[in-house]
This record gives C-alpha cells, structure tokens and sequence, in this order.
C-alpha cells in the first residue's frame, strides 16, 4: 500500500525535524494512519462477504498530467465499483445542495467544517479510467462504451468509521445512493447484482 509505505517514511522522518516540523509530520502520520485503518474495516467486510468478486486495493493511475489513487476497485459478475473510503470522526451531513459538512467535538468546542465531496473525488476517478480505456478504441467503440459505461461502473464512498453519523435526508437522491457506511457495504452490493 502506498499510504503504508508513506506512513513509514514520514515515521523516519519526524526524529530529524525540528518542533515546528513534527508536528506538521505527526499531523499527517495521524491522518494517513486514519486512512488505513478505514481501509482495513473495508477489507474486512469484503474478505467476509461469501460473495464471489475480484477486490483490487489501491490502485494508481496516471496519464499525463492527470492522476488518481483509487481505493478500491470491486469487480463483481455484472458490476465494476469504484470505493473512495472515509475514516472520518463525527457527523456527516450533505445537505439539499449535494455539500459535505463534517461536525465534530474537540477539546470540548464543536467545530463544523465544510469538506471536499468525496463524490467529486471518485467521480473523477471514474472519468481518467474511463478515458485511459476510451485511448486505444476508434470512434464508434468510443461512443458505444461511452454510452454502457454508466450501466457497468458505479461510484460509491464508504463511510468506514462505525462511530461516524451520517445525515444525508435532505441530499440529492443521486448522492444519497452513493454514501453508505461499511457495514452496508455487502448488502448494497448484493442489491445491485
């Protein structure tokens, strides 16, 4: 993994610095070990699902000048998932607009913050792969892949963190269906199969 073998890095690294440096270092070893742990809850849902499926971990793509690291890729008999997995503490809310807000306690103040939307994230994900595999075909496969390709690949973020509240009832119907928590990881899946 990536996010493991930067975890290391930063790991040796944060001796070396100076008081400023460690902690900006000790910031980002707390959120990428986050991140891994968020993962893992996936991976354990996945490898306990009896359910037949290929599941490729942390895949990295590039095409120039663009990139992606996609968290998971799940390829089912009749479905190809892209995962965007969130560690995150507190309340999710999307409101009526599609936005994210996180609301959290710390040191005793409630802070809300807006955050990026991990459906934009993925999304984008899905385009470059898209694109990578639209390059070598010629103009009529172009437009017929581009017209299934909704119908076989979905978007999904999964809300890893089992403490996490999720609050998406005033959200759009089309993100709503896309931000689940791991625990209905499976049984999304086995619906849509």
């Amino acid at each position: 993994s990536n996010a493991e073998a930067q975890l290391e890095k930063l790991r040796f690294l944060e001796p070396l610095l100076n008081q400023e440096g460690q902690t900006i270092i000790r910031q980002d070893i707390k959120s990428l070990e986050y991140g891994i742990a968020g993962e893992k809850k996936i991976a354990f849902e996945l490898k306990n699902s009896h359910f037949p499926m290929y599941v490729l971990h942390d895949i990295y793509m590039v095409d120039h000048d663009l990139s992606a690291q996609i968290d998971y890729i799940i390829i089912t008999p009749s479905m190809v998932y892209f995962i965007e997995c969130k560690n995150l503490i507190g309340t999710i809310m999307i409101d009526s607009m599609g936005n994210f807000t996180r609301e959290y306690t710390y040191n005793g103040k409630i802070i809300k913050e807006g955050i990026y939307s991990p459906i934009t994230q993925n999304q984008r994900h899905l385009e470059l792969y898209k694109m990578l595999r639209e390059k070598d075909k010629g103009s009529v496969m172009k437009f017929l892949y581009d017209k299934t390709f909704s119908s076989g690949f979905k978007s999904l973020v999964v809300l890893a963190n089992p403490k996490s509240i999720l609050k998406s009832r005033y959200a759009p119907k089309e993100i709503k269906e896309k931000v689940i928590k791991a625990d209905q990881l499976i049984d999304y899946i086995k619906k849509h199969e």
